[in-house]
């Protein structure tokens, strides 16, 4: 393994070992955790049933009667975990979103903590260039890494009512896209109408963990015809060149 980031190897339950190579949202981290996931798909390791990337560490589920927690530790030692980044494998996506009011539920509660106009905090958020980190909690919720610091707010201290499908979520330093309507303790300040969820689709995750999205604004006519033609079938959002 690379030596730049010593990893962590932490045993959860008996079917999976966790490999933690940091503590935040950064990067480099992640760079880590999506070069061991690719090491472990090219090789040819016995036992591995699925891997889950994260923010910071990959999650390794593994068959418990075909390998052990220490064979996989011994194994993983000798993979090349060298970050190399290939910019023609990254994908840059760019994805249609909407801060109308009709959208936006909480974005006048947002403009009022953080003492920004809702145009600047729609700017801010639209303006950023992201990182898919990881899904998780429901399948395709997108986290994404890049959002801007003035757009830092706390999570709150009680989950809202359900946040609908497609919605643009800010807290904790991290932003957040939506696939099902759920109650969250996330604040809501737009929608897209492209669906990053679809097992209906070849690819039912839009997007690849490590590839980088932008959002492109639109105004609410625009996101209704939109969603229409996402509900039939269309991949709305496009990739960068």
């Amino acid at each position: 393994m690379s030596e730049d980031i010593a990893p962590r190897f932490l045993p959860a339950g008996e079917s999976a070992l966790v490999v933690e190579y940091g503590r935040a949202i950064d990067p480099t981290i992640h760079d880590h955790v999506l070069a061991l996931d690719a090491a472990i798909a090219a090789a040819p390791i016995n036992g591995i049933i699925e891997t889950v990337p994260t923010y910071r560490s990959l999650m390794i589920h593994f068959d418990p009667r075909a390998t052990t927690p220490e064979a996989l530790i011994e194994m993983l030692g000798g993979l090349d975990v060298t970050p190399q980044r290939d910019a023609g494998k990254a994908r840059r996506w760019r994805i249609p979103v909407c801060y109308d009011p009709a959208l936006a539920e909480d974005l006048a509660e947002v403009s009022s903590a953080l003492h920004l106009s809702r145009e600047r905090i729609a700017a801010l958020h639209a303006d950023a260039l992201y990182r898919v980190y990881m899904y998780g909690f429901a399948p395709g919720f997108t986290f994404l890494g890049g959002l801007p610091d003035e757009l830092a707010i706390s999570r709150r201290a009680t989950p809202r009512p359900p946040a609908p499908e497609g919605a643009l979520l800010i807290a904790g330093g991290q932003a957040l896209i939506t696939t099902f309507a759920m109650p969250t303790g996330w604040y809501v300040i737009g929608q897209t109408p492209v669906r990053m969820f679809d097992s209906a689709r070849a690819q039912a995750f839009f997007a690849d963990v490590g590839d980088a999205v932008r959002f492109e604004r639109i105004d609410l006519a625009t996101f209704e015809s939109l969603r229409r033609d996402a509900a039939a079938g269309a991949l709305i959002a496009h990739e960068e060149v």
